[in-house]
C-alpha cells in the first residue's frame, strides 16, 4: 500500500479520476515551485543586459545566448576558484570522514570512561545556532590552543571546525550500535586488532551511512559561505562563493554575467544530489545489518 486509499476504492472510476487529478495537480504545482527558481537562473543567464533589465517578465529569452556564461568562466576566473572549492570540499569530506568514524566507533564499541557524557555533549551542539559559534570559532582558528598556529587562509581552518559535526558522529554511531557484537568478537578471537576490526569489518559494512554524511560534507562544504568568507581573507584563496559574492559587490561584473556564475557555481551540487539522493535516504533509513 503506497497511498492512502485502498486499492477496493481506487478500482471505483470515479475515485480514480480524483485521486489522480489531485494527484497529478499537486505533483505540478510542487515541482513549479522548487524548480521555478532554479529555472529562472538558468535562465536569466541567457538574457541580454537589456532583456534582463525589462520590466515585463518573460518565461522564455527574447534572444538566448551562452555569451554571459562564457563571459562568467573567463572574467570571473571560475575555473581558478572552481578548483579552490573542489580541493576544500575533498579535503573536508576526509577530515570529517576519519574523525568522525573515529569517534562514533569509540562511543558505540569501544565504552569509553565518561562516553554518554561525551555524547551528549556533541549532540548539544546541534542546538546552538551557527552565529553563536562564529566568535568562538574565530578565535580558535586565530590562535589554535597549545600550538598557538594561526590557520587564517589554511585549508585546515575549513577543515579542522568542519570535522566537529555532532549529526555526522549521531548517524555513525546509530548505525554502529546496530552491528552486532558477536562479529566483533569473533574477529577478536582470530587475532584482529581494533583498528583492523574498523577498517576491515566495520566500514564495509556501513558503506550506506559512509556515503550519506559524505554527500553532506561535500555539499555542506562547497555551499558553505559564511565562515570561509571570514577564515580566507586572500582572494586568491576564496571559495566561490565567497569569490562570486565579493566580485557582485564590486559592482563591476554585469548583472547577467553574476547570475552565470552562480549558475555553473550550483550545478556540480544539483547533480550530485541526483544521483546520489537513493543514497540519502537510504543510508539516513539504515539501523541494522541484514545478515
Amino acid at each position: 500500500m503506497r497511498t492512502l486509499i485502498s486499492d477496493v476504492a481506487l478500482k471505483r472510476p470515479r475515485t480514480r479520476v480524483v485521486y489522480f487529478t489531485v494527484l497529478a495537480v499537486t505533483t505540478v504545482v510542487v515541482a513549479a515551485v522548487f524548480l521555478y527558481p532554479l529555472y529562472w537562473m538558468a535562465t536569466a543567464g541567457l538574457k541580454t543586459p537589456a532583456d534582463f533589465a525589462a520590466q515585463s517578465v518573460t518565461v522564455l529569452p527574447k534572444d538566448p545566448g551562452l555569451s554571459a556564461y562564457a563571459d562568467a568562466w573567463s572574467h570571473m576566473r571560475i575555473p581558478h576558484y572552481f578548483v579552490n572549492t573542489v580541493y576544500y570540499a575533498a579535503g573536508g569530506w576526509l577530515v570529517q570522514v576519519v574523525v568522525d568514524v573515529s569517534a562514533a566507533y569509540a562511543l558505540s564499541k569501544l565504552r569509553p570512561m565518561f562516553g554518554g557524557l561525551i555524547f551528549a555533549g556533541m549532540l548539544a551542539t546541534l542546538m546552538l545556532p551557527v552565529a553563536a559559534l562564529l566568535v568562538p570559532a574565530y578565535l580558535t582558528v586565530t590562535d589554535v590552543p597549545l600550538v598557538h598556529l594561526n590557520l587564517l587562509n589554511s585549508p585546515w581552518g575549513l577543515w579542522l571546525p568542519a570535522a566537529a559535526n555532532g549529526f555526522n558522529i549521531y548517524v555513525l554511531k546509530r548505525f554502529f550500535d546496530h552491528i552486532p557484537h558477536e562479529i566483533l568478537e569473533a574477529a577478536a578471537m582470530d587475532g584482529a586488532s581494533r583498528q583492523k576490526t574498523l577498517t576491515r569489518i566495520v566500514l564495509p559494512l556501513s558503506r550506506p551511512v559512509l556515503a550519506v554524511i559524505s554527500i553532506f560534507s561535500i555539499i555542506g562544504m562547497w555551499k558553505d559561505f559564511l565562515w570561509p568568507m571570514l577564515v580566507m581573507q586572500d582572494p586568491d584563496k576564496q571559495t566561490l562563493s565567497v569569490a562570486l559574492q565579493r566580485l557582485s559587490a564590486s559592482s563591476q561584473v554585469p548583472p547577467t554575467e553574476m547570475i552565470a556564475g552562480l549558475t555553473i557555481a550550483a550545478v556540480p551540487m544539483i547533480v550530485v544530489f541526483v544521483i546520489f539522493q537513493r543514497h540519502i535516504l537510504g543510508g539516513l533509513s539504515a539501523g541494522a545489518v541484514k545478515g
